[in-house]
């Protein structure tokens, strides 16, 4: 049993953390109508700014100034929320798929930065040794894995009040109006492109913290942990749970990651040895599946936006 909750422990910590990176899409996409496809890049900066800050000084890679995770964390999320003012203040003029194909460069620019910079990242080999909370209690796993998991779900859960009070006061109506009517919310003197990249910003920041705690969870990150692939796994967990509603975010990013398990677990067992690299291709199938089945049955996801007034709020004059 001991074996078990040490298991269920670290499901639900990853979970969480992917959870947090599903949060800030939601921010960008599900209330502002960003389509950043550039989730992989903003996670790697905030995973390899917190190795830096707090892993111990190694000749394979800059940094190592060996200080505590909370200041990892908080630069991580300072330097995702600078990379994506960079490339918001340069992109978010466009709109939709300009806006996706741009993002997904800016990502895929990044992981190839990680892969070659080698005195900087590490190159392909990455950094390893990378502090964990409560090393302490390393040698007791279901210890460990319980206060990794409160300390996780504590950040979450004060991610998840804040951004609930953000997207329902008037400055989160107004992200929705003007996703909903860009035209009506600027001839009511609202700004566009302040307000998408102030959300895409607080959203990229929140990617780069969700990179730090799992770089930060697993002690080891490489070039290969940011491949679109993540992209492709936030995305899903979002729509599957539902854009537009963070509840629902949390709950396609449980889903989605037990199904990512699961399935890797069972082809790991019925395939071969000779087809385990092929097989790791069918996960997406099997994801992708599972999203349109459930879309086909709820087209709003398992918990849709919920309907309200706010996405008016342009006809009212309301100030943010």
């Amino acid at each position: 049993m001991t074996g078990l909750a040490s298991y269920l422990c670290f499901f639900a910590t990853v979970a969480l953390t992917y959870g947090v990176a599903v949060l800030g899409l939601n921010l960008q996409w599900g209330a502002a109508g960003l389509f950043n496809v550039g989730v992989a890049g903003f996670a790697a900066v905030g995973a390899y700014v917190a190795a830096w800050i707090t892993a111990a000084p190694a000749p394979a890679h800059w940094g190592g100034f060996a200080l505590p995770i909370a200041l990892g964390w908080a630069g991580a999320m300072l330097a995702a929320a600078f990379a994506a003012a960079i490339v918001g203040a340069a992109t978010l003029r466009l709109r939709a798929d300009y806006l996706a194909i741009t993002t997904f460069g800016a990502a895929v620019t990044l992981q190839l930065v990680a892969l070659n910079a080698t005195a900087l990242t590490g190159g392909p080999f990455g950094i390893a040794f990378i502090p964990k909370p409560f090393e302490s209690l390393a040698d007791r796993p279901l210890a460990f894995g319980a206060a990794n998991l409160a300390l996780v779900a504590a950040v979450t859960a004060i991610i998840f009040v804040a951004l609930e009070r953000l997207t329902q006061s008037p400055w989160g109506r107004v992200l929705r109006a003007l996703r909903e009517d860009e035209a009506a919310a600027a001839s009511l003197g609202k700004a566009p492109d302040r307000f998408r990249l102030q959300a895409f910003v607080i959203g990229a920041a929140l990617m780069g913290l969700a990179g730090a705690m799992q770089a930060q969870f697993f002690g080891f990150i490489a070039p290969d942990n940011y491949l679109p692939v993540l992209t492709f796994q936030v995305w899903v967990m979002l729509v599957l749970g539902g854009s537009g509603n963070n509840r629902g975010a949390l709950l396609g990013a449980v889903v989605v990651w037990g199904l990512w398990t699961l399935s890797g677990t069972l082809l790991a067992a019925m395939l071969p040895g000779a087809w385990q690299a092929r097989g790791a291709a069918l996960r997406l199938v099997a994801i992708g599946a599972v999203l349109a089945g459930v879309l086909l049955a709820r087209p709003r996801g398992l918990i849709g936006e919920r309907a309200t007034v706010s996405r008016h709020v342009v006809h009212t004059g309301e100030q943010a």
